[in-house]
């Protein structure tokens, strides 16, 4: 990692806070599962797992090759809630993971497997995603008792709009909707099955104590991260991610100077402008171009002209002395000064989620 220019630090200490901070929120006997699809949250899976994996119940993944990373790395339970091909549910069932059960072609495949298969029924409760309609369920039922082998594990759903809105009726519908579907379960003798429907907004929102959910799914706020603004006054967490590069390369450049591809910036004064060695491929979004900023020296440098796929220039002018192979930060703090993923999600007009999700898993991880 020395070596190289550009790296991911990890903060294990603070990843480990973040836990405990949310498992003040959970009752007793809940179970915390960590989600860590998507390269957790872009974070590195491998270390993610590695920092938490004494301290939560499981882990939550989105396909078979995800589960593939993980379950070498724990004997936990490993929730797989997205889309799993049928050429791969046998080796699934085998790596012991409790598969998403939301049709009827995907209860055929697994109940004609001769292996348990551990599954959790995802009810489509005003979300309009994934899941089975409530209206399904009095007919799903009866075919899902046919098949011995296929084990109920939970029944879940998930909020829709908690981070988008402070308001709780559209929460509520769904977890009157939800309650409904529980209700059918009970009927058919199935009242027993641990449910649960929080990620991280619905922890900080509606969990508690008393909570009759088994578990919880905690994702964003895992890595630091708020689901959106209004939650930050609920938990103290702390970012998990530092985004460094060094600069490739430092000049003075003229006035009248065109930056970049398109000839979108051009210098009205004597510039010193530095190179940062990263781009778009690496998941430094092209929209920064022209308004988003770094950290060099713990001073704020303006990203000029565009980003291109690996590489984009600064205006250092105003830092002072600085060199080649100088620190730079993308995201993280340096010098007391910060720049966060909502900071980027805000000049890109988008989500923290996707801010970090994007960050390249070819980057080197550090954990510190």
């Amino acid at each position: 990692m020395s070596q190289s220019l550009s790296f991911i630090e990890l903060n294990r200490c603070a990843a480990r806070a973040n836990v405990a901070a949310f498992r003040s929120h959970l009752g007793p006997t809940q179970e915390l599962i960590a989600v860590v699809k998507a390269n957790a949250y872009g974070h590195g899976l491998n270390e993610i797992v590695g920092m938490v994996e004494d301290l939560v119940d499981g882990f939550q993944v989105d396909d078979i090759e995800e589960l593939r990373l993980v379950r070498p790395k724990t004997a936990k339970r490993i929730l797989v809630l997205g889309y799993v091909a049928p050429h791969d549910l046998e080796e699934a069932v085998r790596l012991h993971g409790e598969l998403a059960l939301y049709d009827t072609e995907r209860l055929e495949l697994l109940g004609a497997m001769q292996e348990v298969a551990h599954v959790h029924l995802k009810i489509d409760a005003l979300l309009g995603r994934q899941g089975l309609l409530t209206e399904m369920l009095p007919d799903f039922i009866p075919q899902l008792l046919r098949f011995p082998n296929v084990k109920l594990a939970g029944v879940y759903g998930h909020y829709s709009n908690l981070e988008d809105t402070p308001l709780r009726s559209h929460a509520e519908a769904q977890q009157a909707r939800f309650e409904r579907a529980r209700g059918m379960l009970i009927a058919f003798g199935l009242g027993a099955v641990p449910t649960h429907f929080s990620s991280t907004a619905g922890i900080l929102a509606f969990e508690g104590p008393d909570s009759e959910h088994a578990l919880v799914r905690l994702g964003i706020g895992l890595y630091g991260l708020y689901p959106s603004t209004g939650f930050e006054r609920l938990v103290d967490l702390k970012p998990v991610l530092r985004w460094v590069t060094h600069l490739a390369q430092v000049k003075d450049v003229p006035p009248g100077y065109p930056i970049g591809y398109g000839l979108t910036f051009v210098t009205s004064r004597p510039t010193r402008m530095g190179i940062v060695p990263q781009g778009y491929a690496d998941g430094y979004d092209r929209g920064l171009s022209g308004c988003g900023e770094v950290l060099v020296a713990g001073r704020p440098c303006p990203i000029i002209g565009r980003i291109a796929m690996n590489m984009f220039a600064i205006d250092l002018t105003e830092v002072g002395e600085v060199h080649p192979g100088a620190e730079v930060v993308l995201i993280g703090e340096q010098d007391g000064e910060r720049i966060t993923a909502e900071v980027l999600a805000g000049w890109t007009d988008t989500i923290n989620y996707e801010v970090v999700a994007r960050i390249s898993a070819l980057l080197p991880r550090s954990v510190v």
